[in-house]
Formats: structure tokens, C-alpha cells, sequence
């Protein structure tokens, strides 16, 4: 299992649906998220892309030489880029971060914000030009040179002279729920993703792009985008959840449904329907709360619990075949160092930070009066919840 964080661009807060508490954008505090990831063992961070973030590249270029170890999954945009200039990008970052790039492939789900960027294509249509993207970009990358008269590109003697570190090339991850959008996973991508939903539904998810797959002859790997609110005790966890949204009022609710009414994307409409713009269930699965889509486009549930019950249901979603999380939590600097703290022993990861000298002595907590090392509490693996 693999863990990722989340770099807010577009803002950060104790509350959702509010100022108060709000904290603003800027380098210094993307700097404190990502070194905080970098040093507590995390994979690596998601940077999310649109009109309300910050861009996602120029961000991630200022962070690639503060951090270490800490992968980037940064967006390649069909239709907003070419593909010969997002290869040409895409192998500059793999280069001069050794290797430290994931690419995240984003269609795009709202009509509005796509025509505001000059883009007026429909849904499928919108697909079919990453279909022809996707083939051009993996080509290209992999040091081909390119040909291809399509629909919507006309590639003539397309090629990078600087090849990329990792081979074939960085791994491709995308999140789709239409039908149109699996079949292009099950065609490109290695790491297909999908939004916290109800385990039946990621199961039926992942069966289908595992057959389309097949049809390709390929296999991919599999990833959830959730939020997460661990406490030590459960009535702790769900009091945090109820003071993460105790700003939004029904005002608020309405205006950012109206928003996501207006989206084409399957994924949105799939999130939105898991609470129908109400409070009255938000719990929609055990520990699986929809309260942050009140509010919220795109990822919209988060885990609520102790961290057994948490790290229960994460092995659940992995026994279906989820590999890697992609975590965030508000705010997020503070929760990613709770997340590491109560979950991460009861995981079985592969990214743990590895100390090699066994000899070196290092306090967790405060020293006791000046000369007493405090014990550690033992941690439990995560058993089964029926």
C-alpha cells in the first residue's frame, strides 16, 4: 500500500464553506505541506488543477528541489496543452527531479470553465481527444517519433529530444467514471483512480476497467482519492467531521450544487448523488461520510474514525484491489502529521522512512524532567469489522 497527501493551491482552512479559520495560498506554506510529506515517508503529494489553483507545474517546480524523496502527481491537461509540449515538460520535470514525477491525466468535467479556457468540446468528444492525446504523449516520451492525422490532432513529425528518466516513461494515473473514460484508461493509463465511494461501487469499478483492460491486453493498478478525519477515539472523529462543516448553511449548499448540476463529468454527478444535497445521512457506508461534497467539488467523502476503524476500512478498499490512497485532510499541514501518526503503523506500507543507524537515540515527545525518555504506546494492526 502506498500513501499520498494533498498540496491545497486553491486554500486551506479548519472549516469548510468559510473564512474563518481560512488560511491563504502561498509558497511558504505549500513549502511546510511538502516538506512535511517528504519527511514523514509519504509517496508523494497530488497538486489539483482548474481556474481556482494555483498551477499545478509552476508549484511543483518550487517544491522539487526543497524535498528529497516526495513524488509530484501533477495534471497534463488534453485539449488546454499540446501533447508535444506537455512531453517536453513532463521529461524536463522527470529529469531534474530524478525521477520524481507521476502524471495525472485530466479531461475535465465542467463545460464552463472548459469554454473560458477556449475548449468547446462535449463530453465524448472531450474523451476522444485524449484518446488521440494519450497516444501521441505515450509515443513521444518513450523517444518515437510521431505521425497522426486524427479527429482533433495533426502531429506531423512530432518528437522530444530529451527522453525522461523513468522508463517507458512516468506513470500515467486518471480518474473517469463513464464508460467512454474507462475505455481510455483500459487503453493508456497504469493507475486508474476513483473518488471515495461506497466499497460495492469502487468494486463494481474496478471490475469493469479490469475487463476493458483485459480486452487491451493490459493490467492496471488501482487507486482511491478520499479525505480523512482520524481520531483517537471515534466520538472525537465524527465531532471533528460535524465542526468541519459547522459554517456551511443551507445557502452555501445550494450554490455549489447549482455549480456541480452544471457538470458533465459522471464522477461528479456519482459524488453528488451519495448525499442529494442534504445533511440528513451523510454517513452513506461505515465510516465513509459524504459531508465534504456539501461543499466540495470533486473528492467528496472522507474516512471518519479511530484509527483501527480507519485503517479497517482502508484494508478493506485495498482487499478489493486499491494499492494506493491519496489522503488530505483539513488543514492539511496539521493532518498530515495526525494521519502519520495514527495510521501508519497499523498499514502495511512500502514508503516508510527507513532509519539504517540503529544506534542514534531520537526523543518522541518532550524529555521528562530533563533525563527520562517517554515509552511508546503499542500499536494495534487493524482488525477486520464485520
Amino acid at each position: 500500500m502506498q500513501l499520498l497527501w494533498f498540496i491545497p493551491t486553491h486554500g486551506d482552512g479548519r472549516y469548510l464553506g468559510t473564512a474563518t479559520g481560512g488560511r491563504s495560498v502561498s509558497f511558504p506554506y505549500f513549502r511546510q505541506i511538502a516538506q512535511a510529506v517528504d519527511d514523514l515517508g509519504y509517496t508523494g503529494a497530488l497538486l489539483p488543477t482548474g481556474k481556482s489553483c494555483e498551477d499545478a507545474w509552476v508549484v511543483a517546480s518550487t517544491l522539487v528541489s526543497l524535498t528529497q524523496q516526495m513524488r509530484f502527481l501533477v495534471a497534463i491537461r488534453p485539449g488546454l496543452m499540446s501533447p508535444t509540449l506537455a512531453a517536453r515538460m513532463a521529461a524536463t520535470f522527470d529529469r531534474l527531479s530524478r525521477g520524481r514525477l507521476l502524471i495525472n491525466v485530466v479531461t475535465g468535467g465542467d463545460p464552463v470553465e472548459a469554454a473560458g479556457d477556449g475548449l468547446h468540446l462535449a463530453h465524448d468528444e472531450r474523451y476522444e481527444l485524449t484518446d488521440e492525446f494519450l497516444t501521441v504523449w505515450r509515443s513521444l516520451v518513450n523517444s518515437e517519433t510521431v505521425n497522426l492525422k486524427g479527429e482533433y490532432l495533426d502531429i506531423q513529425d512530432g518528437k522530444i529530444l530529451f527522453a525522461p528518466v523513468q522508463k517507458p516513461y512516468p506513470p500515467l494515473w486518471f480518474g473517469g467514471s463513464s464508460a467512454i473514460a474507462q475505455k481510455i484508461a483500459a487503453k493508456h493509463v497504469d493507475v486508474y483512480l476513483t473518488w471515495g465511494e461506497p466499497p460495492e461501487q469502487v468494486a463494481e469499478k474496478i471490475a469493469a476497467v479490469r475487463r476493458l483492460a483485459e480486452i487491451e491486453g493490459r493490467t492496471l493498478r488501482f487507486g482511491i482519492r478520499l479525505h480523512v478525519i482520524v481520531r483517537e477515539t471515534e466520538t472525537e472523529a465524527w465531532d471533528a467531521a460535524n465542526q468541519l462543516i459547522r459554517y456551511v448553511d443551507d445557502e452555501a449548499i445550494a450554490k455549489a450544487q447549482k455549480v456541480y448540476a452544471r457538470m458533465d463529468s459522471e464522477g461528479q454527478r456519482r459524488m453528488s448523488q451519495l448525499h442529494k444535497g442534504s445533511r440528513e445521512t451523510l454517513e452513506i457506508s461505515p465510516n465513509l461520510w459524504a459531508g465534504v461534497g456539501l461543499v466540495r467539488g470533486g473528492a467528496g467523502t472522507a474516512l471518519v474514525g479511530d484509527p483501527d476503524r480507519v485503517a479497517a476500512r482502508m484494508l478493506e478498499y485495498a482487499d478489493l484491489g486499491i494499492e494506493t490512497f491519496i489522503l488530505s485532510g483539513y488543514p492539511h499541514l496539521e493532518e498530515a502529521y495526525r494521519v502519520a501518526e495514527l495510521l501508519f503503523g497499523r498499514l502495511p506500507l512500502e514508503n516508510l522512512p527507513k532509519v539504517e543507524e540503529k544506534h542514534i537515540i531520537s526523543p518522541f515527545g518532550e524529555i521528562v524532567a530533563n533525563e527520562e525518555f517517554l515509552k511508546q504506546q503499542p500499536q494495534q494492526k487493524a482488525a477486520s469489522i464485520s
